[in-house]
């Protein structure tokens, strides 16, 4: 078989490492940037299917989420919203359990 070096030196084929249809995608564009409305399906249960066989009906072990992963992101400013939020959500928790201590030490 032919390295990729020689089949692009050939005339016939030249064309095709200028053409920007057959350049690969970048990192940044292959995943389709979602918004923070859109995170649940990440982790949400209505949205996980696990998969016993493939289209083919070999089988195997993976799960729709890992597919979400592959195709989708979270934007820039609400993968930063995201992160924020989980902090939020632990302090609040640790001030919670923090008030339900002191308030069963009172009775």
């Amino acid at each position: 078989m032919s390295s990729q070096e020689e089949i692009l030196s050939d005339g016939r084929f030249s064309c095709v490492a200028r053409d920007p249809r057959f350049w690969e995608m970048p990192e940044k564009e292959r995943k389709v940037k979602i918004d923070k409305r859109f995170r649940a399906m990440f982790h949400d249960k209505k949205f996980k299917l696990r998969y016993t066989v493939d289209k083919r009906g070999r089988p195997v072990n993976y799960t729709s989420t890992e597919n979400l992963r592959k195709f989708y992101a979270l934007s820039e400013s609400d993968s930063d919203l995201s992160e924020s939020d989980g902090k939020e959500l632990a302090a609040k928790k640790k001030k919670k359990k923090k008030a339900k201590g002191k308030g069963e030490a009172d009775s």
